[in-house]
């Protein structure tokens, strides 16, 4: 049964109101080489749904999948092994009875796990406090942008040229209507580690700064010391915002919060989340303990009931807080609860020790491609301190070098010139990624295939 109330008079007096002349209109801002001119080129009108099956099944494979191929790709989105358990785990019905944690006498299961998930967090990042999860790392950047700016009551936020570039754009996006000032950095590749500019950004700290966000390890690989940093933001009145894009680094990395950070945002899909194009993902929110009222999202607290047993409630801030428009501290009010679940029990299972050793495996085998690639004629690693994803400078454009090796069925790691398009300066760079599931056949396969492509 369709339902559709509006009437053409209704839509008419709707479009008068918000000013625009007609519904083809709402979708100004969408490209139009990006604005499909008719029905998608190859699919059929009506089908049989075996038929539609097997025609969507062949598409689906004509593309070269995570795991099947050598796989080094990352630059925000890792391939790491999820455990079986896990998928167990998140299946139990004490996790998926409630559909929302605000009525805590039927969602203890949820709100329990979620208080376990924030102790996670904040463990992980070292500090004080972390929310019950964000819809992903690059939202969850934009929400720590706008509460730096209510708690020092400034608009200029100065943003490293580190940062991954689709975060940078999605903090763009949700500024245009405010009054926040964005100063992004310019990367480079050459004469420096690519994306370090944290000389500069400590230099430009000044009273009108609402923040300085960087990421660590930045968009490049390079690993820093950000304490200098935090120690310029922190005399000037500013906050440092430290962005985590590869969770299992904080397994071998000084945590953020140890370094001065005062909020710490990232990306928790390499722990119990899959690759999904994207999503969904989960956006990490962590800050110390005298910025929690202005913390956006839920926040699970523990208490007792009236038989002194303990138990689980959202704390702090009520839903309604959180729709208020203007006064809310944000206008996310969920979260990624199942993901954020994905992430503890993983979690869980790997415990401190195995995170530790995760996070050593993956370095020492990121080092041994690294040597083993830089030792390619023409070829130079621009990233020297990394965790597990560095960057290598080629002698030709990285995303012609990216397609020959997948038309060798391999997926040798991310072109520079597509993370930034348009910035002549880094068409030669290739992010490169090696996590626990690469192996020596997939080293091999890489070595030989970029040394016969640069040959």
């Amino acid at each position: 049964m369709r339902y559709l109330p509006l009437t053409d008079d209704d839509r008419a007096a709707m479009l008068a109101v918000i000013g625009a002349p007609d519904i083809d209109a709402l979708f100004s801002d969408v490209p139009t080489g990006a604005r499909l001119a008719g029905p998608i080129e190859g699919l059929p009108f009506h089908a049989p749904e075996m038929l539609v099956e097997r025609e969507l099944a062949a598409m689906a494979g004509r593309n070269l999948t995570a795991g099947t191929v050598p796989f080094f790709l990352g630059a925000g989105a890792y391939k790491h092994h999820v455990p079986a358990s896990v998928d167990h785990v998140i299946q139990r019905g004490e996790f998926l009875t409630a559909y929302t944690p605000y009525q805590p006498e039927i969602a203890q299961g949820t709100l329990q796990v979620l208080f376990e998930f924030q102790s996670q967090v904040a463990r992980l990042t070292g500090m004080a406090v972390a929310n019950a999860s964000m819809y992903d790392g690059s939202t969850a950047m934009t929400e720590a942008v706008f509460m730096a700016r209510r708690v020092t009551r400034r608009a200029k936020a100065l943003v490293s040229a580190g940062v991954h570039p689709h975060y940078v754009g999605v903090l763009q996006t949700l500024t245009r209507f405010t009054d926040d000032e964005i100063v992004c950095g310019a990367p480079v590749l050459g004469g420096g580690v690519p994306g370090d500019d944290l000389e500069a950004l400590i230099a430009a700290v000044d009273g009108e700064t609402s923040c300085v966000v960087v990421q660590n390890p930045n968009v490049f690989g390079h690993v820093a010391d950000l304490s200098p940093l935090a120690e310029a933001c922190q005399a000037a009145g500013a906050l440092l915002v430290v962005v985590v894009t590869e969770v299992v680094s904080l397994g071998a990395v000084r945590s953020p919060g140890e370094m001065g950070a005062d909020i710490v945002v990232g990306e928790g899909q390499g722990l119990g989340n899959g690759l999904n194009f994207g999503g969904p993902y989960l956006g990490l929110f962590a800050t110390r303990d005298k910025f929690v009222r202005q913390m956006p999202g839920r926040l699970c607290g523990e208490t007792v009931d009236a038989d002194g047993k303990r138990g689980f409630v959202l704390t702090l801030s009520t839903r309604e807080q959180h729709i208020r428009r203007e006064k809310a501290t944000s206008n996310i009010c969920t979260n990624s609860g199942l993901c954020a679940l994905a992430f503890s029990a993983h979690l869980t299972l790997l415990g401190e020790s195995g995170l530790r050793h995760l996070a050593t495996l993956n370095h020492a085998r990121a080092v041994q491609l690294a040597e083993r690639l830089a030792a390619i004629p023409g070829v130079s690693l621009e990233t020297p301190v990394f965790f597990n994803e560095f960057t290598l400078r080629l002698p030709t454009e990285a995303r012609v070098v990216v397609r020959k090796l997948a038309e060798r069925q391999i997926l040798g790691g991310v072109s520079l010139g597509r993370l930034f398009p348009g910035v002549t300066a880094l068409e030669n760079g290739l992010v490169v990624a090696v996590t626990e599931t690469v192996t020596d056949a997939d080293f091999d396969a890489l070595e030989d295939a970029l040394d016969e492509v640069l040959s």
